[in-house]
């Protein structure tokens, strides 16, 4: 068949592009940055008319929405993205004769009040109206190496002390990758005739708290210590980190979770001729350490640059009189700066403390920051020791601690390198 996939490079999409291209279809795929022969550049902010999809189906015999966002951004809104743009699509086609249609949606869209999943609702519902086969797929939560869920999950499964919202009675139930995908393969490989919803989900309901601690325990870590978090608590803490980037929390899945959306797996054991993978089964072997490394340092790398961060504005604070003035000029006079320059110098220097701190905080890309710290640092290390060696021997090691300070910087710098070298 030929299969037109929007959102293929999703986490969803570009898995289902693959297992359909290894089982001899054609796969067109739909982006918003297209690249070879069966890729079409689309913007699912601006096509929103019939008559823009309509020469992008010549041929197409089973048309898949896969796109989705969790955060709307800039132009990128939940109305555009999931419910405009999609009608569009939808509507051309059945004027193009397009033999089925399977959405992408959510399980919860049919009742939630989220943004996220009235606008999910919306398409569906304009779907189901018209006279074209179709299936409106609604996946629990999609566990696998990649994706955003098990991102938050294995992330939160991993810390010291799990916070638990509300004291992680919410229900979910994850369904694997693997098993959505093979569950979606069959409905699109399928010649049925039909128009119904579908629930891809795992086999039985469990708790936040029993997930989590199941997730652990797959991670081969020691039994979690739990601690709940009040409902204020939690929506407070959501609406601030909607401004924080990256961030997997905000308001709306912070709704989605407490909603609790369950469903019987009869249909998606139909689907896979076996019953879905169980929770233990969610973590293979081989991605174990892998994913257990990842969701480390999800949330190490943030706590050490945090840390570095609080380095450098203390010394700054420090510099700028905590520590006496008149000591500061007798260190500064023994490394060559005197006058009217000592003030400067040490002002200046403080200030640059405090800057360097703030801007380790706050910005997003660091990489130049890093270098400077490397530079400053060990610039420092440098003069002091040819100027005030004793440093060096001194019980409380203020030069010593400067080759740790120097290897954090440096692990920084390295790791988030690459992460943004992946991200782009």
């Amino acid at each position: 068949m030929v299969i037109l996939i929007t959102g293929a490079t999703g986490f969803i999409g570009r898995r289902l592009t693959g297992a359909l291209r290894a089982a001899g279809h054609r796969v067109v795929t739909i982006g918003r940055h297209a690249a070879g022969a069966d890729a079409i550049a689309a913007d699912f902010t601006r096509d929103l008319t019939p008559a823009i999809w309509a020469p992008r189906l010549a041929g197409v015999d089973v048309v898949v929405n896969a796109v989705g966002i969790l955060r709307e951004h800039g132009h990128q809104t939940f109305e555009s993205i999931h419910t405009r743009a999609p009608q569009a699509l939808f509507a051309a086609c059945e004027a193009a004769g397009v033999k089925k249609i399977v959405q992408i949606s959510a399980l919860g869209a049919d009742h939630g009040s989220t943004g996220y999943f009235t606008s999910k609702h919306a398409a569906d519902q304009y779907l189901a109206s018209l006279p074209i086969p179709w299936t409106i797929v609604q996946p629990s939560l999609v566990f696998g190496a990649g994706g955003s869920s098990a991102t938050l999950f294995t992330l939160l499964a991993s810390l010291p002390i799990v916070p638990l919202p509300g004291g992680g009675h919410q229900q979910v139930q994850p369904i694997h990758i693997d098993d959505a995908i093979a569950a979606i393969q069959e409905i699109i490989e399928s010649s049925a005739i039909e128009q119904r919803r579908i629930a891809l989900v795992g086999p039985a309901p469990i708790s936040l708290k029993d997930f989590l601690q199941r997730l652990r325990a797959r991670l081969q870590l020691p039994s979690a210590r739990f601690m709940s978090i009040p409902a204020g608590i939690m929506r407070a803490s959501a609406a601030v980190a909607e401004y924080l980037p990256g961030s997997l929390l905000d308001r709306e899945t912070l709704s989605m979770l407490n909603a609790g959306n369950t469903a019987p797996p009869d249909d998606t054991q139909r689907l896979l001729g076996r019953p879905p993978r169980a929770t233990e089964q969610l973590i293979g072997d081989e991605q174990r350490d892998a994913l257990l490394m990842a969701a480390q340092l999800a949330w190490l790398l943030p706590l050490l640059r945090f840390s570095i961060a609080l380095v450098w504005i203390w010394t700054g604070i420090v510099s700028l009189g905590l520590y006496p003035t008149q000591d500061s000029y007798e260190l500064l006079a023994r490394v060559g700066i005197t006058g009217v320059l000592a003030p400067v110098m040490l002002y200046g220097a403080a200030v640059l403390d405090l800057l360097v701190g703030i801007g380790t905080m706050v910005l997003r890309r660091r990489r130049w920051l890093w270098l400077l710290q490397l530079a400053v640092i060990g610039g420092y290390t440098v003069i002091i020791t040819f100027k005030l060696p004793e440093f060096w021997l001194h019980p409380y090691g203020p030069l010593s601690k400067n080759l740790v300070m120097l290897a954090a910087i440096y692990l920084l710098y390295t790791l988030e390198s690459r992460r943004w070298n992946t991200s782009s």
